[in-house]
């Protein structure tokens, strides 16, 4: 005698497709970070990381985005290769660039939290340019904040010296990073992905 079951779902689509998306996230931040570029005017590397916290916090919201970014970290430090130019391992978060990757969670969340007011993601569109905008500077302000005054003590700079070699040097880079970020979302490339 065959008996019926009724299938029961452990965890919502919606979760799902948060997590699946976070994940994606994550590996597409650690794809940025293998573009690092030696940088003349700051002991950090130029590298497109902050283009994975953007997004992070855009399409997931707070609490994913930050989940995406402490997978990318814990990642990282666990010992795969996806901190800037394929280094990996706690000595990473220990040197001089260790509080700009520490900083990545907490500006994905910040991001998120300001873009859309909410745990759970609204739809892009129904944001204003302005307010993402506004709110990709406050995630690259925390960033700066954090990974400059890390830079200095590693590196023995004094607090102006650190915030101009670890923040002020890279603000033109990081605001055409936010540009291109901006168009993919805005052009709705990214936000028909978020549906």
């Amino acid at each position: 005698m065959a008996k019926s079951h009724e299938s029961v779902a452990l965890v919502g689509d919606e979760t799902v497709k948060q997590f699946a998306t976070a994940t994606l996230v994550a590996a597409l931040t650690a794809a940025f970070a293998q573009i690092a570029v030696p940088y003349p005017f700051s002991p950090a590397e130029f590298t497109l990381q902050t283009m994975g916290v953007y997004l992070a916090g855009l399409l997931l919201g707070p609490a994913w985005g930050t989940f995406s970014l402490l997978l990318y970290v814990i990642a990282g430090v666990a010992g795969a290769p996806v901190f800037a130019g394929g280094s990996a391992g706690p000595g990473v978060i220990g040197g001089p660039t260790g509080g700009y990757v520490l900083s990545f969670p907490v500006a994905a969340g910040v991001i998120g939290a300001l873009v859309h007011r909410r745990i759970q993601p609204r739809q892009l569109d129904q944001v204003s340019v302005i307010l993402q905008t506004g709110a990709l500077l406050a995630g690259l302000a925390v960033i700066y904040l954090v990974g400059s005054v890390w830079l200095g003590q590693s590196v023995s700079l004094t607090l102006p010296q650190a915030i101009v070699q670890g923040g002020v040097v890279f603000v033109p880079g990081d605001i055409a990073k936010a540009a291109v970020v901006m168009g993919l979302v805005t052009g709705g490339h990214l936000a028909a992905a978020q549906r």
